[in-house]
């Protein structure tokens, strides 16, 4: 594999003050490489959100260090923090969040638009991620006419359309059966390895997250490699 895309050396995050204080992370420390999936496998209320929103850069670690494509984070002001965001890392949440006016193509497309991507470009490259992932043929289906799996598929597609480096998903199947949440992970890891992108996903589901590259938990405000 590549080098590290993702970094966490000893975070700490913690919530409230005084006798109510809630400490999640405790000298975390963490590294995501290119083309590795690594599955969170923790109780709920355990700091699995809270470790993605830090690894987004959607909040800041009370101490520690995030670095994303060996850039340092903890020195960086609001811009800073939002450009390397919107350039290095891709999200997939538990609902997928299409557009519904538009089709499974477009909203490929459409972050790539955003980003300065020509319309030619962009369709190009939302059909070749919706090829990999397996529902090319649905490319022009709204939301609406596509399934829960087809839907989330597009999700990923999405996440991915203007070549992240890092993609974090937050419980990706979680609304889907267990046939179709296989397919959708399979999917995924499929993605990540076609594209080279680093990819940290939280699931309460063991026997997807078996297929992770590694598992690891949350135990003591620690990360933890399992076995399990």
């Amino acid at each position: 594999m590549s080098d590290v895309h993702l970094r966490l050396s000893k975070v700490h995050r913690h919530y409230g003050e005084g006798e109510r204080q809630v400490r999640v992370l405790e000298a975390a420390d963490l590294e995501v490489r290119g083309g590795e999936l690594v599955a969170i496998v923790a109780p709920s209320g355990a700091g699995k959100s809270t470790l993605l929103h830090l690894s987004g850069l959607l909040e800041r670690p009370q101490g520690g260090e995030v670095e994303i494509t060996g850039i340092p984070t903890s020195k960086l002001n609001e811009r800073g923090r939002t450009l390397l965001r919107r350039n290095t890392i891709g999200y997939v949440y538990q609902f997928h969040h299409l557009l519904p006016e538009f089709s499974a193509l477009e909203n490929v497309a459409m972050p790539q638009l955003i980003a300065g991507v020509d319309n030619a470009a962009a369709e190009k490259r939302a059909l070749h991620l919706l090829d990999i992932l397996g529902i090319a043929p649905r490319a022009q289906h709204r939301p609406a006419e596509l399934s829960g799996g087809e839907q989330q598929r597009v999700a990923i597609a999405r996440a991915a359309a203007n070549h992240p480096r890092i993609i974090l998903a937050d419980e990706p199947t979680g609304n889907l059966d267990p046939a179709t949440s296989e397919v959708v992970f399979e999917a995924l890891a499929g993605l990540i390895r076609e594209e080279g992108a680093a990819a940290l996903i939280a699931t309460h589901n063991f026997d997807l997250a078996r297929r992770a590259n590694r598992i690891v938990t949350l135990r003591n405000g620690l990360i933890e490699t399992t076995t399990v």
